[in-house]
């Protein structure tokens, strides 16, 4: 049986506008579903909706629409914003849709069954905005006294007859869970803040609602719906089509990983396992929470209009240098900076620079040179094999990298390994070989070939579009370009002749600027 991997992104609340924080999330998330792919996995890619819930009921009355249509309309504009970040997801998931209750459904009952849920009434501070319960003591007051959540949200007091979950009697099997399963959560800062939090005591949970009813039904009292989190949280598995626990549940549940915001952990590193457990189903294998971008320093919001819109910044600089700047700049798991100088400083200094001009030397070279034909190597030189075994070992500090989500590491491996190309392209100056020593130059230029050939493969998952146009320009078949054709058994072939070569990666010039004579 093939290796498998689950990927989930969060699933993104539509009464959202996509911005550049939801792109962030699924491009990790598919930077990770790729390289996985290409090491061998068989993968399962998850993004969807949350559309439950008083916010989306609300916005909906605001508007004059039924909840259904409004849901319609902004789930499409999450839907499209994968295909314009490139995202490769296998399946798309809504939480109106059928198989979805479906699931929401027998989980609650699997809790029923098990001695999970009461009725009772809760009287407590819930935030509508961020659809959660907050304690007395998690509180803070506003400019005006009023009372606010942790995140500034407004608070409202609550009473009405609720079904309870009992995560109290679930304060030791997390913390067992968590002590015997140290990597459930990354990075180890957000692993210690929940460990806290769950150490600190926990409370009942108050899992249904009254007052309004846009959301999932309780089986046998149709007068509540689910609370938006229980609901939300289970879209995980609906997708592998529980309540069936075969098939592609049995397959890929082992192997699960969320992807989300550092805001929404509690519920996914505390709520979600204590739900799995009470129901006599596994917890996932990980999660990982990351952090925010700011603009310019600044907090992104709707008031200071700053929000960017990923389709804009896409069109300004280009969708693989994008995803690359996003996965580059700052350790996942950290919050980072949004600044036009670190954008076209990545894309420039890096991209078009080091790796295109890297690529660009070689095969333009080799076309102006030797009519487009790839050279056979001589013998190899010491200075030659340190270079190839580089680029054929890169794979292993990739791994161990992306495995961690450790996106900048993985890339500052494959970039020591690009300065070094660069490097040795510089001291073996092929353009002086020409006149020199011909022979030494085609092994260079080989060398130089297949230095491309390597990088090209291993930045797939990062510049999917860019890389395969490097290999196609290298004439590599479509079917050999996994990791399990790195190294020597799969080198180019000599006498080879090859497409035409063009710049994959141009200089970002700001508007109003002159552009350079050529781009790399």
């Amino acid at each position: 049986m093939p290796k498998t991997f689950y990927i989930t992104t969060p699933i993104y609340y539509v009464n959202d506008k996509p911005h550049i924080g939801h792109a962030y999330t699924t491009i990790a998330c598919d930077v990770l579903a790729r390289f996985k792919r290409l090491d061998g996995f068989q993968v399962k890619f998850l993004s969807g909706t949350d559309e439950h819930g008083q916010k989306v009921a609300k916005a909906a009355r605001d508007q004059g629409i039924e909840p259904i249509d409004l849901c319609d309309r902004n789930s499409k504009n999450f839907r499209d914003l994968a295909g314009v970040i490139g995202a490769s997801n296998d399946d798309f998931i809504r939480t109106t849709e059928p198989r979805h209750i479906a699931a929401c459904q027998a989980l609650w009952k699997d809790l029923e069954k098990s001695g999970h849920i009461y009725l009772a009434k809760y009287a407590g501070w819930y935030a509508v905005r961020d659809e959660a319960f907050y304690d007395e003591g998690e509180l803070t007051k506003g400019p005006s006294g009023d009372k606010l959540a942790p995140s500034g949200a407004p608070v409202e007091w609550v009473e009405e007859e609720s079904y309870f979950f009992k995560l109290s009697a679930f304060q030791e099997p997390l913390l067992k869970f968590y002590d015997a399963n140290p990597d459930f959560i990354g990075p180890k800062s957000r692993f210690n803040e929940v460990y806290s939090f769950v150490k600190g005591g926990l409370r009942d949970l108050s899992i249904s609602r009254t007052t309004f009813s846009w959301g999932v039904a309780v089986p046998g009292n149709e007068k509540h719906v689910m609370y938006v989190w229980i609901d939300a949280l289970t879209n995980y598995i609906a997708a592998l089509g529980y309540p069936d626990k075969t098939k592609d549940y049995a397959a890929y549940w082992p192997h699960a990983m969320h992807v989300v915001g550092k805001d929404i952990i509690r519920f996914h590193c505390v709520y979600w396992p204590a739900f799995l457990m009470a129901a006599n189903l596994a917890p996932p294998k990980r999660v990982f929470a990351h952090g925010w971008w700011t603009v310019e320093g600044q907090k992104m919001s709707k008031s200071l209009g700053n929000a960017i819109d990923p389709n804009a910044l896409i069109e300004k600089y280009g969708l693989d240098q994008i995803r690359y700047f996003l996965m580059r700049e700052i350790p996942f798991g950290n919050d980072g900076d949004f600044s036009e100088s670190a954008i076209s400083g990545r894309i420039n200094g890096e991209l078009a620079n080091e790796f295109g001009n890297l690529a660009q030397r070689g095969l333009g070279f080799i076309a102006k040179t030797l009519g487009s034909v790839l050279p056979a190597p001589g013998a190899y030189t010491p200075e030659d094999n340190e270079i190839l075994k580089a680029c054929a070992e890169l794979i292993v500090p990739a791994r161990v990298a992306m495995d961690a989500q450790g996106f900048d590491k993985a890339l500052d491996a494959i970039w020591a390994v690009v300065r070094a190309a660069n490097q040795y392209v510089d001291k073996q100056a092929p353009w002086a070989l020409k006149k020199t020593d011909p022979a030494r130059m085609n092994t260079v230029l080989y060398v130089m070939a297949e230095i491309v050939r390597h990088l090209a493969i291993i930045m797939q998952p990062f510049v999917p579009t860019s890389a395969n146009k490097m290999l196609d320009q290298l004439g590599v078949a479509a079917d050999a370009r996994s990791f399990a054709h790195l190294g020597r058994n799969h080198a180019l072939k000599g006498g080879t002749t090859l497409p035409a070569p063009s710049p994959v990666f141009p200089r970002y010039v700001p508007p109003g600027e002159s552009k350079p004579g050529k781009s790399t």
